[in-house]
């Protein structure tokens, strides 16, 4: 999923912000009935609360929390655990997976009238279940080419029919998504693999209320509307500032999802410094990003409330490779290898994060580990980018005076703002050329790499599900829709389809390598800068599970 965090969007000046914080007090530190108050994300920050059109870190805290999958994966530790599913079966050439659906769990919604949370009832006044029919709805509505879910292309190339459906050529009946009765879920892969039980125990395959998405079209999701059955319920949202979830009290827990001890989450949406002025005056509980000049200081004031957790997620810029200049190997390798990127980390970032010369996280059973690939890759190495750069000026007959404006966008945040700045100082100093540097507000900056690109842009990805196939395949596969480089090998393309239909992991491991290297290297279509870490401030009274997944799970958190 697209990583969002170190604040999307910049809108709040300080009168606004003085407004907003002005609304918070932290009083009770003990007190389980009171909300936990947390900042997510910047001022102008939307959650996408549906499941089949969510694509950020943010929107999917929420609907992890709302909208459990069959099997979701720990986000502590990664391990795939029991959700809505109490069991499952695999069949021997890994194509047919059989779920039993744990009974009873109501949909639920806010009764704003009655405050409180409510089973939701058919027009008979009859109590709705969550059946493994509303999975099947569900599955089929992301497929949907209606829908547009820019999220299709996963459960489009794993379940049988699913791509076909989605490119209009099937039929939803054909889709291998069946209710074997109202508690049985089945589901046909297109191919096997050893890593779908990961893929089809996600949000991508959760249930979704047929009855009220028919009801209230795009509306349903409204705080009024959208019905919901995991451990926390929307009661109330401000787009782009604020966001209220309350504990579902029907919620019986799940391995994955256990009752909750906190009754409500009250989250905002504010800027990087506004939201630490109000973590430091007591206001917040925890906020999600911190302002890169004040780690050093916190460390040091606060060193038991700093927390820094790898994550698997990786930072990188993406290259234009059909804008000029960028559409020359030797000027996007230049500028890939003038990155460096450990000064970066300890200079800018400060955090402990890893460089990366890879774009897929060194850390699942079939991911390429730089140290065993050597020559593979990229690295950071000032002379061996001029030696690219004086490469493209006598493949194209020109000189540095012929080079046309080169832009670096990245979506409106503080954080990226000063890594840019970083970044586009070593372009200077490495190379002699001056980058310039603009922003946009998170939606409107991923509509413009969806209708074109800039020569440069930053992005960051974090998992779906615990496989390198879920990082070179669905973010730089020549028709995924995350790539926004341009970037088409079908040679690439050839050794991701070998990769993800092997077992060994060990061969997977070698093919991605080589992946790795057309990626990075050959094509330098993207230059990998850090795997992230977490690093987030967390009051002392809460006890807190930090998620290497990029999305919260604020849902098993608890004051001390």
């Amino acid at each position: 999923m697209k990583r969002v965090r170190f604040v999307r969007t910049i809108l709040a000046v300080v009168l606004i912000a003085g407004i907003l914080v002005s609304g918070l007090s932290v009083t009770g530190a003990q007190d389980e009935s009171r909300p936990l108050k947390v900042v997510m994300g910047a001022a102008g920050t939307n959650v996408i609360f549906d499941p089949s059109l969510a694509e950020d870190t943010t929107s999917h805290t929420f609907i992890n929390m709302m909208f459990p999958g069959l099997a979701p994966p720990n986000e502590t530790t990664g391990a795939i655990e029991h959700g809505m599913a109490d069991e499952w079966t695999i069949s021997d050439d890994l194509l047919t997976y059989t779920f039993k659906i744990h009974e009873g769990i109501p949909w639920v919604h806010w009764d704003a009238d009655k405050g409180e949370v409510v089973e939701s009832t058919d027009e008979n006044g009859n109590v709705r279940y969550v059946t493994a029919q509303d999975f099947v709805y569900g599955v089929k509505r992301i497929l949907d080419p209606a829908t547009a879910s820019a999220y299709a292309y996963v459960p489009a190339g794993w379940t049988k029919g699913g791509q076909a459906y989605n490119d209009g050529t099937g039929s939803a009946d054909d889709v291998g998504v069946v209710a074997l009765d109202d508690y049985t879920l089945q589901i046909t892969a297109s191919q096997p693999a050893g890593f779908l039980l990961s893929i089809f125990g996600t949000w991508l395959y959760a249930a979704l209320p047929q009855w009220t998405i028919d009801e209230y079209g795009d509306g349903w999701t409204l705080p009024e509307n959208i019905e919901s059955y995991g451990d926390f319920v929307l009661k109330d949202y401000v787009a782009g500032a604020s966001a209220v979830i309350v504990k579902n009290p029907f919620w019986p827990g799940t391995e994955s999802h256990p009752v909750p001890k906190l009754e409500e989450i009250d989250t905002q949406m504010l800027d990087q410094s506004v939201a630490l002025a109000a973590y430091e005056a007591g206001e917040v509980d925890m906020i999600e990003d911190i302002p890169l000049p004040d780690l050093p200081r916190l460390k040091v004031e606060r060193p038991d409330e700093v927390h820094t957790v790898p994550q698997s997620c990786t930072y990188y810029y993406g290259f234009n490779v059909e804008k000029a200049p960028m559409d020359n190997v030797h000027l996007r390798r230049a500028f890939s290898l003038a990155i460096d990127r450990q000064t970066l980390i300890d200079a800018v970032l400060k955090g402990g994060q890893l460089p990366a010369g890879f774009f897929t996280p060194p850390i699942y059973a079939a991911s390429p580990k730089q140290e065993d690939y050597p020559g593979y890759g990229v690295t950071s190495d000032p002379v061996k980018a001029n030696e690219e750069l004086q490469a493209y000026f006598d493949e194209t007959g020109t000189t540095m005076a012929d080079l046309p404006p080169i832009t670096l966008m990245y979506n409106t945040s503080e954080s990226h703002a000063l890594i840019a700045q970083a970044i586009q100082q070593m372009w200077k100093d490495a190379l002699g050329i001056e980058v310039q540097v603009s922003n946009q507000e998170w939606q409107t900056y991923i509509d413009t790499l969806q209708v074109d690109a800039p020569t440069i842009y930053r992005m960051g990805w974090c998992q779906d599900y615990s496989d390198p196939n879920n990082w070179l395949n669905d973010v730089f596969r020549s028709d995924s829709g995350n790539n926004y480089t341009n970037y088409a090998d079908p040679a690439f393309d050839a050794l991701l389809d070998e990769a993800k239909a092997l077992t060994d992991n060990k061969a997977r491991a070698d093919l991605y390598a080589q992946a790795e290297q057309m990626l990075t290297w050959d094509a330098a279509a993207m230059a990998p800068i850090y795997f992230y870490v977490n690093i987030d401030l967390t009051q002392s009274y809460l006890n807190a599970s930090t998620s290497i997944l990029g999305a919260e799970r604020y849902d098993k958190w608890s004051f001390k």
